[in-house]
C-alpha cells in the first residue's frame, strides 16, 4: 500500500500539469468576414510566397486541401486550372495550400498536368501549391478540425479583397466537390457590390439587375414619379432593384 500512494500522486500531478499546459496553448479561430487575412511565408511550387503582401491590391482566393492525390481535390484543381485565365481577367490570384510537403506538391502538379479530364486536353497549373507541412497556415486560418482529424486541412475557401480583408468563406465536406463557377460568381458579385454600393439578389449572375439598400420613404409611388432615378424599380416597397445598364463595371 505504501508503494501505490507515490505512484498515484505522481500520476495526479502529471495530469494536472498537462491540463495546465493545454490551457496555456492559445486557441486558434478561423478569421471571420472583415478580419485581416493572416500573413504567412511559405515554400510553394512557384517559389517562396509572402502572403498576402506579394499580391498587392489584387483579389486573392486561398483554397485548402486535406492531402495531395485525393480524387475530389484533384478534380477541383484541374477545373480551377481550366478557369485560371477567367480569374486573371477578374484580377484574382489563386493559391492552393495543404499540409503535404513541397516535394509531394511538385509530383502531384506534374501528374495533374498530364490528365485529360472530362474529354478535355491537359492544362498547365499556373498558380502555386503551398507547403504547409508544419500546419502553421492551417492553424492561422482555423482549418484544422480537432474533433475529426487534426492533422489535415478542412476543405476551405477564403476570398480576400484588395484591402487584404476576408470577404467570403466557404467550407465543404471531403465527399463533395467544390463548384468553381460558384466561387467565381461570388467574386464577381463582390466586385460589383463594392464598386457600386449595391446588393446582389438570390441566384444573381453577371449582367443581371442588382438590388439597392432599403431607402426609408421610398415606395412604389416614389419610384414611378418623374423625379426618381429611372434605373431603379420596386417589386415591393422593401425590395428595390437597379438595372444593370447603369452599373460601373
Amino acid at each position: 500500500m505504501k508503494m501505490k500512494n507515490p505512484i498515484i500522486l505522481f500520476l495526479l500531478l502529471f495530469v494536472i500539469t498537462l491540463t495546465g499546459f493545454a490551457q496555456d496553448v492559445p486557441l486558434r479561430r478561423m478569421p471571420l468576414l472583415g478580419d485581416a487575412a493572416p500573413s504567412f511565408t511559405a515554400k510553394s511550387t512557384e517559389g517562396i510566397i509572402n502572403f498576402p503582401e506579394d499580391y498587392g491590391r489584387r483579389w486573392k482566393i486561398l483554397f485548402s486541401h486535406p492531402a495531395d492525390y485525393t480524387s475530389v481535390c484533384s478534380s477541383e484543381i484541374i477545373e480551377l486550372a481550366g478557369k485560371q485565365a477567367e480569374f486573371e481577367n477578374l484580377g484574382v490570384s489563386l493559391l492552393v495550400v495543404s499540409t503535404d510537403t513541397l516535394e509531394k506538391h511538385i509530383s502531384w502538379k506534374k501528374s495533374l498536368e498530364t490528365v485529360s479530364y472530362l474529354g478535355r486536353d491537359p492544362v498547365r497549373i499556373n498558380f502555386p501549391l503551398i507547403d504547409d507541412a508544419n500546419k502553421s497556415i492551417a492553424l492561422q486560418y482555423g482549418m484544422l478540425q480537432s474533433e475529426t482529424d487534426n492533422t489535415k486541412d478542412v476543405r476551405g475557401v477564403f476570398i480576400i479583397n484588395p484591402d487584404n480583408r476576408v470577404a467570403a468563406i466557404f467550407f465543404y465536406p471531403n465527399n463533395v466537390g467544390r463548384n468553381i463557377d460558384e466561387i467565381k460568381r461570388t467574386v464577381e458579385a463582390l466586385q460589383i457590390a463594392v464598386l457600386n454600393t449595391v446588393l446582389t439578389p438570390a441566384n444573381w449572375k453577371p449582367g443581371d439587375d442588382v438590388m439597392v439598400p432599403y431607402m426609408h420613404g421610398i415606395d412604389d409611388a416614389t419610384v414611378q414619379s418623374d423625379n426618381h432615378d429611372p434605373d431603379i424599380y420596386a417589386v415591393t416597397w422593401y425590395m428595390l432593384f437597379k438595372k444593370s445598364r447603369s452599373l460601373n463595371k
